[in-house]
């Protein structure tokens, strides 16, 4: 694959995944854990339909013998997806996708510590900033508790998809090809998790549709896309590029669902993310 196509398959990645915290914000019952339970069901259903039409019955005895990197990657992919729409339900969707934007200083940090990529000073001083900018955030809801403990599990969703793409990196170096599988791995122990947690079910039919909506359209899909693109991008460009999910699911839920961030969420977005924009743009200068 052409690298300019896998960057516009990745843009349209982002902008499948931002769709996750406005369509969240026009739930009528349902709530935190069924909300991830559902999500994370109809994910693995699509993904059973899609990955069996693509590799037929080999698929499910091939999980058998999966090596341990699409384990370790469906382990990865289920803790995003839970602590993703956790998060959602506990604090503003500005706050979550800020807060994620530390993905592509994580993936920095974990490529130079399991992978042996180099990490230049310019990126040490990167994760300085946004650490200051994510701690401003955090402490404007210092009085909300409930608003910093998502913005805290929302830290879980950088941190496991840093050491995700890690893993397919190393994955693809070890000639593991298919980490498909990985995906929907991930999203079946999602769902296991949180069920016992999602009881009483509350969810209209309403509901169920844009769930099903998120779990295939916003999830799967994307998803199997991202995992493709990992055998052409590096993982620091797949980092960099998911920050657009960041600019699209603020504007989309500022628009349609009333969301407004506040100055101090708004500021200390910006140092995160004007210190990621400028890491990245001096080492494509020096490239």
């Amino acid at each position: 694959m052409p690298h300019r196509r896998a960057v516009a398959l990745m843009v349209l990645v982002t902008l499948l995944w931002s769709i996750a915290g406005v369509v969240t914000r026009h739930l009528d019952a349902a709530r935190s854990f069924e909300v991830t339970f559902w999500r994370s069901l109809f994910t693995a259903l699509t993904l059973a339909v899609v990955l069996t039409v693509l590799r037929g019955p080999a698929l499910w005895s091939g999980l058998l013998r999966a090596n341990r990197w699409l384990w370790l990657s469906g382990l990865c992919w289920a803790t995003m997806f839970t602590a993703f729409m956790l998060a959602l339900t506990l604090t503003s969707v500005a706050n979550v996708l800020v807060t994620m934007a530390l993905g592509p200083l994580a993936t920095a940090v974990f490529a130079r510590l399991f992978l042996h990529h180099p990490l230049p000073a310019r990126t040490w001083a990167a994760i300085v900033a946004a650490c200051l900018g994510i701690a401003w955030m955090f402490g404007g809801e210092a009085g909300d508790g409930l608003a910093a403990t998502g913005t805290l599990v929302a830290c879980a969703v950088p941190l496991a998809g840093a050491a995700n793409w890690t893993v397919l990196q190393r994955a693809g170096r070890d000639g593991a090809s298919d980490m498909l599988p990985a995906v929907l791995v991930g999203a079946v122990v999602s769902a296991l998790l949180t069920l016992p947690l999602a009881w009483p079910m509350q969810a209209s039919a309403h509901d169920l549709g844009l769930l099903a909506l998120l779990g295939s359209v916003q999830l799967a899909l994307p998803c199997l896309l991202v995992v493709r693109l990992s055998r052409v991008l590096p993982a620091p460009e797949i980092a960099l590029l998911a920050l657009l999910e960041v600019l699209f699911g603020v504007a989309w839920a500022w628009l349609w669902a009333g969301e407004q961030p506040s100055s101090r969420m708004l500021a200390g977005g910006l140092l995160v993310l004007a210190a990621l924009v400028a890491n990245e743009a001096r080492g494509f200068h020096r490239r």
